[in-house]
């Protein structure tokens, strides 16, 4: 199997919008104020007012909604995945139904007639989307323009693990292939993770595996069992080096301001580049 063909290509493909929608009967407002936190924290600013944000991969929506919540004064969502779209639809009728500065549609970022006609935004945030489309560099290079010059790019991409991370798509494809492969996967990696729990609190003395499967205050707002089915099943999965990200932008004429690793582990590596005035 090709792994690096157009998202609009590939037939093995992880429904995030059905595991988002999972996600919005857990959302409460506790989860939406550490959202809002998490996305000023990162940009480094209070508020978003008098500014415009570019939700590039928008799916659940969540981000969107904290970024109007902030203040931005023109907001514009995107996806792939029709579920999604739907996600940040609802979420746009439970909040502001009346809000005709946020608009949401379907739309594709490997679609460089489609993104040309959005414009420049002050904000652009991609986070953890673009190593899902099938052609991560493209995607990465194709947010360039719509970042205006002095505007902030924020986006996070999955750290590269060398052999663990091709081994963790093999895991993918594998749940991918329908409801055999997921009830393969789902049990495996579950009691993985769950003996993992467990060898910390007896070898560390934590209190890790009692917490096993329980909501955590995730600090971005996130769901444990949503993130969870992410990991193990969002396919396609690319990777990179946090040094190759910062080349690709530098090279663009971005300039990195803020950097959050995952250090050896899987997971994101979040970068918030500012935009060089042209």
């Amino acid at each position: 199997m090709d792994e690096r063909v157009a998202i609009s290509d590939v037939s093995q493909r992880f429904e995030f919008g059905k595991n988002w929608q999972r996600f919005l009967v857990s959302l409460d407002s506790q989860r939406i104020s550490r959202a809002e936190t998490s996305l000023c924290s990162m940009l480094g600013v209070e508020d978003l007012q008098h500014s415009s944000f570019l939700d590039v991969g928008c799916g659940s929506g969540l981000f969107s909604l904290a970024a109007m919540r902030k203040g931005a004064e023109r907001i514009h969502s995107f996806d792939y995945d029709p579920d999604s779209v739907a996600c940040a639809e609802e979420l746009k009728r439970r909040y502001f139904p009346s809000a005709a500065d946020w608009r949401i549609e379907r739309g594709d970022v490997l679609d460089p007639a489609y993104l040309s006609s959005l414009g420049q935004f002050d904000v652009v945030y991609s986070w953890g989307v673009l190593h899902h489309t099938g052609k991560m560099w493209q995607g990465l290079s194709n947010v360039v323009p719509l970042v205006r010059p002095g505007g902030k790019l924020f986006i996070a991409i999955y750290n590269d693990q060398g052999l663990r991370s091709s081994l963790w798509t093999r895991v993918k494809i594998l749940y991918n292939y329908g409801v055999v492969g997921r009830l393969i996967v789902i049990p495996i990696f579950f009691s993985c993770f769950a003996l993992r729990a467990l060898a910390k609190d007896l070898f560390l003395h934590r209190n890790s595996f009692a917490r096993f499967g329980k909501e955590v205050k995730d600090p971005r707002g996130m769901a444990f069992l949503t993130d969870l089915l992410d990991w193990l099943g969002g396919y396609p999965f690319e990777v990179a080096r946090p040094e190759q990200i910062f080349d690709l932008f530098r090279s663009k004429g971005f300039e990195l301001v803020r950097l959050k690793t995952a250090g050896v582990n899987h997971g994101n590596n979040e970068f918030v580049f500012v935009k060089c005035a042209e």
